[in-house]
């Protein structure tokens, strides 16, 4: 997929951009600057729903977007992830699940590629579901590392609900995945 003007839309400049926003939060954790990694992760965040609005509201998707949103969205939360893992704010084991769980759905796409039984991935509800909380963990415990104490508070019940949704989501596009391959339809 060649690169052109009508690729470089507003919305994957955007997207781009979010790409972009990953290493200076990481660094502004990294230095202990956490106010500014939280405020550049809500602008992260807000820049997820921007472009996806003005995609979808006037006719700029593209291949390419489709392509680059889910993994600067992937990037960014997995980096936070394990960012807030070595400051010890969030569990270790809740970071390898969240992570495992993305190796899991990359590798079957690319077994299922491999085996030339190519499958689709569409988002299912469990899914979104598992993003959102993943999202409001995220937000919650790096806004009580930037000295909102009410946002930290909530992590306590966002941790089980992470963490449940995430095997919730692995285990349904396993079985998904299973079924896929098993009988040769797409999924």
């Amino acid at each position: 997929m060649p690169i052109s003007p009508r690729t470089l839309t507003l919305p994957n400049l955007i997207t781009i951009a979010r790409f972009l926003m990953v290493p200076a939060i990481v660094l502004a954790m990294l230095e202990g600057e956490m106010a500014f990694a939280f405020f550049l992760f809500i602008a992260a965040g807000a820049s997820d729903a921007v472009d996806g609005f003005i995609a979808r509201h006037f006719g700029q998707t593209s291949e390419l977007g489709a392509y680059l949103d889910p993994v600067a969205d992937k990037l960014l939360l997995v980096s936070v992830f394990v960012m807030l893992a070595i400051l010890g704010a969030i569990p270790d084991w809740l970071v390898v699940l969240a992570v495992s769980r993305d190796i899991l759905i990359v590798g079957a796409v690319l077994v299922s590629h491999l085996l030339d039984k190519p499958v689709t991935v569409r988002p299912l509800m469990v899914s979104k579901a598992t993003t959102l909380a993943q999202i409001l963990l995220a937000i919650a415990v790096l806004g009580g590392l930037a000295g909102f104490p009410w946002l930290a508070t909530q992590a306590f019940w966002l941790v089980p609900l992470a963490a449940l949704l995430t095997a919730a989501s692995a285990a349904a596009y396993l079985v998904t995945w299973l079924r896929h391959m098993a009988n040769g339809r797409p999924a």
